[in-house]
């Protein structure tokens, strides 16, 4: 029977959770969903006895399928699955089962009534009730604040294994999403949401899973890679920026135990300059070689200048107006300061070091695209203006 919805879960060497989770969501559905359904369990090329247990669930269960993949990456799989089927909505969930199944129907009824093309649970929205390690926790909010820096996106929670879409909307953005791992959904919803389409949240409860299987960093890697890719320019810049903010930092409290604040703010910012300048030419404009090294790098000292006194006179500021500030201040003061020298070091970096000075930067689709094709505001003014000058 060709279903209403069907639900991807991909697994990997999930022998020990694999049956128990597929037989509480197909109880779920069946009780619990009133529309027709399907449940595709997605083996990623497991080594252990996932594909016998799969195998066998889908000869017991009516409604559940099992496919086998010779190759691992969560997106590989979902494009797989996604791709084949027949169903009005696709989902997917993590084989854990982390998310309430409560959250199931609000979840694609929207999809099913037309209201909505997209949908996800998330973690991080009012009503949403998470339990979770801090590390995990701070992890997640960090990542998803990147994308709304780096990206520009408005969801909320890229992450959460929670997803869903009309099958139709679904199918015709597999093509343009690169990925095929990890970073796959926080693709498919940046490509959606730059094409218009509709995201509807649905708050979630989560429970985080002690025995996940998830590299964090490298899986973490793979994200940034992803942001970088997506990103263009400003978000190689801004992904250079944190990192260069983040060795800054730590730079600075190390000092900051055997000198004074300005003298530890002034090595951490050149230390970490340097840093900047190097990855920036390489990564953000894509200058490598030795050509114009020196003078790269002496501008990139000007900047660094203009920085250091924009973040020194945020401290000697601190200092006169609140003499016995404490060290957490001291920071703070310090990031807000770096996040205004960011603006700046962009500014001249983009314009003057690596620009048309220093023999043309790598251009900004964006802007090309504007100044190529005018909104169609501009059009019609000017379309209105050449037809009272000929009448």
């Amino acid at each position: 029977m060709r279903p209403t919805v069907e639900i991807a879960i991909p697994v990997f060497n999930e022998e020990a959770a694999l049956e128990q989770s597929v037989r509480r969501l197909h109880d779920f559905c069946r009780q619990a969903l009133p529309y027709s359904f399907r449940i595709v369990i997605a083996d990623n090329a497991s080594e252990d006895g996932t594909a016998a247990i799969g195998a066998r669930l889908a000869a017991e269960l009516d409604a559940v399928a099992y496919l086998r993949l010779s190759e691992k990456g969560r997106g590989r799989a979902l494009r797989r699955v996604w791709s084949r089927s027949e169903a009005d909505v696709v989902a997917y969930m993590d084989v854990d089962l982390s998310t309430g199944l409560e959250a199931l129907l609000p979840l694609i009824a929207p999809l099913i009534s037309g209201h909505s093309d997209l949908a996800i649970g998330t973690r991080l929205a009012r009503g949403s009730r998470v339990v979770r390690g801090p590390r995990r926790e701070v992890i997640s909010r960090l990542y998803n604040r990147l994308l709304h820096l780096t990206l520009r996106s408005r969801f909320s929670d890229a992450q959460c294994g929670f997803k869903a879409g009309r099958a139709a909307v679904v199918k015709a953005l597999l093509p343009r999403v690169e990925d095929q791992a990890w970073f796959f959904d926080t693709e498919l919803l940046v490509l959606a949401e730059r094409s218009g389409l509709r995201i509807h949240e649905v708050p979630v409860d989560w429970v985080d899973d002690p025995d996940s299987r998830v590299d964090i960093v490298r899986t973490a890697l793979d994200d940034l890679r992803g942001i970088a890719r997506m990103g263009g320019e400003a978000g190689r810049f801004a992904l250079v920026g944190v990192a260069s903010t983040a060795l800054y930092l730590l730079l600075f409290l190390a000092l900051r135990a055997v000198a004074a604040p300005l003298a530890a703010n002034a090595a951490a910012l050149a230390l970490s300059a340097v840093f900047n300048t190097a990855a920036n030419r390489r990564f953000t404009f894509g200058r490598r070689g030795r050509e114009a090294l020196l003078t790269h790098h002496f501008q990139g000292l000007v900047v660094f200048g203009l920085c250091l006194g924009l973040t020194t006179g945020a401290l000697a500021a601190l200092g006169a107006l609140a003499p016995g500030a404490s060290q957490a201040v001291e920071v703070g003061v310090l990031v807000a300061a770096n996040a205004a020298a960011t603006l700046l070091r962009y500014w001249l970096l983009r314009l003057w070091v690596f620009g048309p000075r220093a023999g043309g930067g790598r251009p900004d689709p964006e802007l090309q695209g504007l100044a190529a094709c005018p909104t169609p505001r501009l059009r019609s003014r000017r379309a209105a203006r050449t037809t009272a000058r000929r009448a």
